[in-house]
């Protein structure tokens, strides 16, 4: 894996043997036909394909069959996201920070410099880094990356076999009626609706469990502290939607809202903090505890 010099990095591509391509440009516009051809000939003309040894190609140059080719991501225009995550432990084993909302964990979509990722890549130049779970970019909070790629699986796995403690924040509409039966574990089974933005809760089996517990409340709203069990997509934000009481701010529970990609709205970001995190760590054997230094006002 490379980088170039924002920090970015690189994918890779092999050229199969039982494919002909007249060019690497033909081959490219085949092999990734969601991408335009434009910002192919764009990628060409500013170096961002090279081969296995660095030199940048040609679009013209000639398709060589079993060979790896090294390609950038480019982005014409990309949001900025105007907050800034912090880091709050580094060791050679892992890097654990501290995620502003908006700012999305990995690259995807239109966000690729704007990544937690790669901005911690920058920060600490460690080429290696990956995060061993993630969180929404509209929730803020605890994110732990992994920086030697052969310890990543042991650390992932405290999640698979939900060894790690997490508690998150909300803030959220109070509800007399539910509050009455609080604490409570709420279950659940969740499933991806049709709409791939959403989950919904169907029938059958519960696949989810959240104890929630009411830290403070101020009506019409209240702060919630929430534990989850198991680790499915949206699932406090799920959880809290179908007890009537969805987070504020949220826009995709119980509506769902067209994103704005660009002109993003700052000053209503959902009140969701991922707050605390503990696990015993598979590597050092030491136990390991980080609060976020971040807090949802009431």
């Amino acid at each position: 894996m490379r980088v170039n010099s924002e920090g970015v990095s690189s994918s890779r591509v092999f050229l199969p043997a039982d494919q002909a391509h007249p060019n690497l440009l033909h081959f490219f516009i085949t092999q990734f036909p969601h991408i335009e051809v434009k910002e192919w000939e764009d990628r060409f003309s500013q170096g961002l394909v090279l081969n296995d040894e660095g030199q940048a190609l040609g679009a013209g140059d000639a398709y060589q069959p079993n060979t790896h080719l090294i390609y950038f991501r480019r982005l014409a225009r990309e949001p900025a996201i105007p907050f800034e995550e912090h880091i709050l432990f580094q060791d050679e084993h892992i890097v654990v920070a501290d995620k502003p909302h908006f700012l999305p964990v990995t690259p995807s979509g239109l966000y690729l410099h704007q990544t937690l990722l790669n901005r911690l890549k920058k920060k600490t130049g460690l080429q290696t880094l990956s995060p061993i779970h993630r969180i929404d970019r509209d929730t803020a909070g605890i994110v732990i990356f992994s920086v030697k790629p052969d310890e990543r699986a042991s650390y992932q796995n405290l999640f698979r076999d939900r060894s790690v403690t997490k508690i998150y924040e909300a803030i959220a509409l109070y509800s007399d009626a539910l509050n009455a039966k609080l604490p409570m574990t709420y279950q659940s089974r969740l499933e991806e609706s049709e709409h791939f933005l959403q989950m919904m809760e169907v029938e059958g089996q519960a696949n989810t469990d959240t104890l929630i517990e009411l830290i403070v409340q101020n009506k019409p709203w209240a702060k919630y502290r929430l534990i989850p069990g198991s680790g499915k997509k949206h699932q406090l934000r799920c959880h809290l939607n179908a007890l009537g009481i969805p987070i504020k701010y949220d826009q995709i529970y119980p509506i769902l809202t067209p994103y704005q990609e660009y002109d993003l709205d700052f000053s209503k970001p959902l009140q969701l903090l991922a707050k605390e995190i503990a696990f015993l760590d598979p590597i050092t054997g030491e136990q390991r505890a980080f609060t976020s230094q971040r807090a949802l006002e009431l």
